[in-house]
């Protein structure tokens, strides 16, 4: 199989390309950064407006500026390095200088970025020219991309369902191709579940691996984490090796580097993968999205791998109250940083004011029971990985659901007692501070909602995901570059 930087590329739509194939042709002056701005502006031009992913766009004129001198670095014999002049959107959790970070929130709509986040820094000196910000929902909480002051986010496949989240923005600029590449952040499944959502590798990174900064506390608040979204693996990789990295600002960065981009991948063969399902009839799913999850395991077996079932080996119903302890210790603060401005409490998301006023009672005593009870999870975690290279989950465990719910109160019959509790199946990954995986598995029985396969690595072991990645795109490279319906028109928004 020809490398996808080698192989003879049509470019007549550069935004049909893979970010690593615009590179090539960007640095071998193929395509010049005009060609490649102008082409991605037309078509965010006529395709935002039916999908609302990206927001704060920069104006035209200042972004061809930017082309041109990124064309003109190049002229010089400079390049930056592989994202040289590709258009590039931060989720709006991310500072992006000169650019409003809104968290989704009408009271935050005027707070701009007077420097960048440490990843978005290292991918701008790679390279990439920052355009706008990506959609997400009020504090990025829940897995559905809605807010007052942008409105919602729909899905990628279908307008009518929502993006997931809170990376939904994100996902469906990548999806839709108005971006080459895409950044998320993840805290609860919100970079997993809308790359799964709309046909998309994402990656959660390893706690540490992607260093936050700047952040208000850089000690505890350690289970949000940024990462990569990508159409291919190959893409996935090289954005994620673009992020990595220790910072002496940030003490609990990891320090060890992943493996050269150049290093043998690992196959499927002889790969040991534990299925964990619904954890024994713990998490509600929708009817067929297992039988996806299990359909895509079997073909990972044709492959070579060896699946079995797994027992959790932990009581879910503790480390859910568990993690509950920690969201809302760690989500609080954000809230109650902005309730101090007029009239805030009516015009906050009452998602957001549940997390913040359930954690006004929380005893020191009581967050510590709690990370008890996480230090021994992430024991029995560590165990399963000393027999599995990998363990699996569903990322969602419901279909893309109509986009003018807020939540899903109700799946297969069973009550859902939070607004996250529909999300419970991404928890584990963030709360043992693993590396995850969310890897398209798959459609509805209709073949029109996409959905993901969850698959988890030991601490630290990023670089398996990417070969993972790599491997299943693989198998069949031309399901996987399936594209969503194209509108027609900007008309049919109305």
């Amino acid at each position: 199989m020809p490398s996808p930087l080698h192989h003879p590329m049509d470019l007549s739509d550069p935004t049909a390309l893979s970010a690593l194939e615009l590179s090539r042709a960007i640095r071998e002056r193929e395509l010049s950064c005009r060609e490649v701005m102008s082409a991605f502006l037309a078509r965010i031009h006529r395709l935002n407006p039916l999908f609302n992913a990206l927001v704060n766009l920069a104006p035209d004129e200042a972004l061809l500026r930017e082309a041109d001198a990124a064309d003109a670095e190049l002229a010089r014999g400079h390049w930056r390095g592989w994202m040289h002049g590709l258009p590039q959107a931060i989720k709006d959790t991310g500072q992006a200088a000169g650019f409003p970070t809104t968290f989704g929130c009408e009271l935050l709509k005027d707070m701009t970025a007077r420097e960048d986040s440490l990843y978005v820094a290292r991918m701008k000196a790679a390279g990439c020219i920052v355009i706008a910000k990506t959609n997400m929902p009020e504090f990025g909480l829940g897995s559905h991309t809605y807010n007052t002051l942008f409105g919602t986010t729909v899905n990628a496949w279908d307008r009518t369902r929502s993006a997931g989240g809170s990376s939904g923005g994100a996902a469906v600029a990548l999806a839709q191709r108005l971006l080459p590449v895409a950044d998320g952040s993840d805290f609860m499944g919100s970079l997993r579940n809308p790359a799964a959502w709309n046909h998309l590798f994402g990656l959660r990174p390893s706690q540490g691996r992607v260093p936050g900064w700047p952040r208000p506390d850089l000690f505890v608040a350690q289970l949000a984490t940024d990462g990569p979204m990508a159409r291919t693996a190959a893409d996935l990789a090289a954005l994620l090796r673009t992020q990595v990295g220790p910072d002496p600002r940030v003490p609990l960065a990891l320090a060890e580097p992943l493996p050269a981009a150049d290093a043998p991948a690992r196959s499927f063969a002889g790969m040991r993968i534990g299925w964990l399902g619904d954890l024994r009839g713990h998490l509600a799913v929708e009817p067929g999205i297992l039988e996806v999850c299990e359909a895509a395991l079997r073909t990972m077996e044709s492959a070579g791998a060896i699946v079995e079932p797994l027992a959790p080996g932990f009581s879910p119903a503790a480390v859910w109250e568990a993690w509950l302890v920690w969201r809302r210790a760690l989500v609080a603060p954000g809230v109650a940083a902005v309730l101090g401005l007029p009239g805030a409490r009516e015009r906050i998301k009452p998602e957001a004011l549940w997390e913040h006023d359930q954690a006004q009672g929380l005893s020191f005593n009581e967050f510590m029971r709690a990370s008890t009870l996480r230090s021994s999870f992430h024991a029995q975690m560590l165990r399963h990985f000393a027999r599995f290279d990998l363990l699996a989950l569903p990322v969602a465990q419901v279909w893309p659901f109509d986009a003018a719910q807020t939540w899903p109160r109700q799946i297969a019959g069973r009550s859902m007692d939070t607004y996250h509790r529909w999300m419970e199946a991404t928890l584990y990954a963030t709360f043992a501070g693993a590396p995850a995986l969310s890897l398209p598995a798959g459609f509805d029985t209709a073949g029109r909602l996409p959905m993901g396969l969850q698959l988890i690595a030991a601490p630290r072991a990023d670089a398996l995901l990417l070969d993972v990645a790599a491997a299943w795109e693989a198998l069949d490279p031309g399901w996987l570059a399936r594209r969503p319906p194209e509108p027609a028109a900007a008309a049919e928004a109305a």
